[in-house]
């Protein structure tokens, strides 16, 4: 395997490790910031209503977006194994 090869796959594997991860951090970045901002505007620090909501749209958005990560990692695990025979 030559340097620019093993380059190239550590490369397609942390793009595609940042597009599986995206929605569901997106959603529960999106989240936490309202919830952030509902705190900073009525005064109330309660630790579990931060945690909470964040939570559920974290389990919600695993639901909704897991059959479309499962493909993606598939894919991704299908081109490694059909890129073995150019490595050698």
């Amino acid at each position: 395997m030559h340097s620019d090869m093993a380059i190239a796959m550590m490369a397609d594997l942390f793009w595609t490790g940042l597009v599986v991860c995206l929605p569901v951090l997106g959603l529960v970045m999106v989240v936490g910031l309202g919830i952030s901002l509902l705190q900073v505007v009525t005064q109330v620090q309660e630790m579990s209503l931060t945690f909470v909501p964040k939570l559920v749209t974290a389990a919600i958005a695993l639901v909704v977006f897991g059959p479309w990560m499962l493909r993606k990692l598939t894919q991704f695990t299908a081109r490694l194994w059909t890129g073995i025979p150019s490595m050698f």
